[in-house]
């Protein structure tokens, strides 16, 4: 019922800047809040940020905050992650995902996945 298709990894070097789109459809699509993970090799999948398609509310991982900014185009069914001042230990595969607000942060409470994209920051 929902599909997520990320885009907009690369290799960028520290401190510069790149966005991640996320296109959703389906037609629970509305029904979900959507969030941005990454997962590093050999560690766990990690929250990064969320958004309600109302944009009434909003958070982000410590490790990101004041750098990242997720938003959102309701018309387009599209999240964005405006990632700023990467930094090598932000390399990961992003996925965007979709999934119940109350537990947003935890991927094990996640419904639907996209297939990831890489970002890697080099120093």
């Amino acid at each position: 019922q929902v599909r997520l298709v990320e885009s907009g990894g690369g290799l960028v070097q520290a401190g510069d800047s790149l966005r991640l789109s996320c296109q959703a459809s389906g037609r629970t699509v509305s029904r979900e809040t959507p969030a941005w993970f990454r997962q590093a090799p050999g560690k766990e999948r990690e929250f990064v940020a969320a958004i309600t398609w109302s944009g009434d509310n909003q958070g982000y991982a410590d490790a990101v905050k004041g750098r990242f900014t997720i938003s959102r185009d309701n018309a387009k069914n599209t999240i964005y992650l405006q990632m700023n001042s990467l930094k090598p230990e932000d390399t990961a595969v992003y996925y965007c995902a979709a999934g119940p607000r109350l537990h947003i942060t935890t991927a094990r409470t996640i419904s639907y996945w996209g297939q990831g994209t890489q970002v890697t920051v080099s120093s």
